[in-house]
């Protein structure tokens, strides 16, 4: 079996939608992400990250909060994405 093709992520100009449910807002996102992380270690042993550099990520499968579809999901523009407009 194939491994499933890669989802876009949302760019400023766009975003996901589900064109089975209408849904823009809700979606389990399921990404493969090889990072470098500064590690700070207390000398309790307490770890935290305190930076992250992402070095490769690829979104695996996006699916719809709402009714849980997965090959409903597309990239539609933003409302006003690209024009300028000036609210005065």
């Amino acid at each position: 079996m194939a491994d499933p093709a890669p989802v876009a992520r949302p760019s400023d100009s766009t975003r996901w939608r589900c064109s089975l449910c209408g849904n823009l807002t809700r979606f389990d996102v399921t990404t493969t992400r090889r990072a470098v992380e500064f590690v700070h270690v207390e000398l309790s042993g307490e770890a935290r990250v305190e930076n992250t550099e992402v070095l490769e990520e690829t979104v695996e499968q996006v699916r719809c909060r709402w009714c849980n579809a997965e090959d409903s999901i597309e990239l539609v523009e933003r409302p006003g994405a690209g024009s300028e407009s000036s609210t005065a």
